[in-house]
């Protein structure tokens, strides 16, 4: 979620540090001078980071409860899992979170009730998705939105064991009904206080992880979203709009346009489109799997879900997905949409 989610609880700069001092320097004939310069560099950066990026000191509000209860019907179940990204960490109403901004779309859209619980925790790792998980299964929920990863990079989780645990919690909520979507691990590069070399090899780590994250999910039977930096070039022009009052979180504004970007794919997984065939218009969108996802790992806002071609499943290089790249501006027609208040309340 743009350069303030990426890091959910506020960044963790010295692992950084240790992590970078190991690739900093290429070739097995750097000196050790060139070593310590480097390293040195990289602990002024982290210094520099620790110092302005400050710590989450209470939890995000909660806006558990039915939205949309004026509509017919029993209401959908929607369950939002992962870090302070999930969690809405920056903002003060409960209307403000990307759960409450994701229940209000789909209730709007679908004209359905939507009973919305949230697990997510502020600093969590996706180690941390296993209680989340487990609680949420007690609601039998029919989508689950998860948003997770940055804080597996600043504590340098190996990506193999933060994509196991995420896969896991995936699979675990597709074999009891749920449908998934995932929000990918932003760009931790688009944070404005770490600066060159750190920031490059934090944005190479963000996008290896979120590139292996969104292979995992679609093999799994999930739906991923880039988040990437995709409120990166806003932040920056629009600074006193689009940061919390931490000056490092989204605004409320700056959610809206996260929970945009992640609403239609929220509403084509309760439809059920998943593995639908590529028609001729498509083709253009439709690839093998790793190739989606390193396309989608740069391109902040891609969806990438599983898809079908000549009948098939799998080509010679794995399975199909299908790409939708949605502009900008669809993002700032659709956050307005999302954000405005919720008129029936919360219940």
């Amino acid at each position: 979620m743009g350069q303030a989610a990426a890091v959910s609880g506020g960044v963790a700069p010295w692992a950084l540090v240790r992590r970078a001092a190991k690739l900093v320097v290429f070739g097995a004939g750097a000196t050790a001078v060139t070593v310590l310069t480097a390293s040195g560099v990289l602990i002024g950066q982290a210094r520099q980071a620790r110092r302005v990026i400050p710590q989450a000191q209470e939890p995000p509000p909660r806006g558990d409860g039915v939205y949309g209860a004026r509509f017919p019907g029993p209401p959908l179940t929607l369950v939002v899992l992962g870090d302070s990204s999930a969690a809405g960490y920056g903002v003060h109403r409960p209307r403000e979170t990307p759960g409450a901004l994701l229940a209000t779309g789909i209730s709007r859209r679908l004209h359905r009730p939507v009973r919305l619980h949230r697990f997510a925790v502020v600093g969590a790792l996706s180690a941390g998705l296993v209680p989340q998980v487990d609680a949420a299964l007690e609601h039998r929920p029919d989508l689950a939105v998860i948003l997770v990863g940055g804080n597996d990079v600043t504590n340098r989780t190996p990506l193999p064991v933060a994509v196991g645990h995420l896969v896991t919690a995936v699979r675990t909520l597709r074999d009891a009904g749920a449908e998934v979507v995932v929000g990918t691990c932003p760009d931790l590069g688009a944070i404005q206080p770490i600066k060159p070399p750190l920031r490059w090899l934090a944005r190479r780590w963000s996008r290896q992880l979120a590139a292996a994250q969104t292979v995992a999910v679609v093999e799994a039977g999930g739906w991923t979203v880039s988040l990437g930096d995709l409120l990166g070039p806003r932040f920056a022009a629009e600074p006193t709009r689009m940061f919390a009052w931490d000056h490092f979180h989204p605004s409320a504004e700056g959610y809206a346009i996260a929970a945009a970007a992640l609403l239609p794919t929220a509403l084509s997984a309760l439809a059920g489109a998943g593995g639908v065939p590529a028609g001729p218009q498509d083709r253009g969108g439709v690839r093998s799997l790793p190739a989606a996802a390193q396309v989608a790992a740069r391109h902040a806002g891609t969806e990438v879900s599983a898809a079908r071609l000549g009948g098939r499943d799998r080509g010679p290089a794995g399975r199909w997905a299908r790409l939708r790249r949605r502009r900008p501006s669809f993002w700032r027609a659709r956050g307005a949409a999302v954000a405005s208040p919720v008129e029936e309340g919360v219940t």
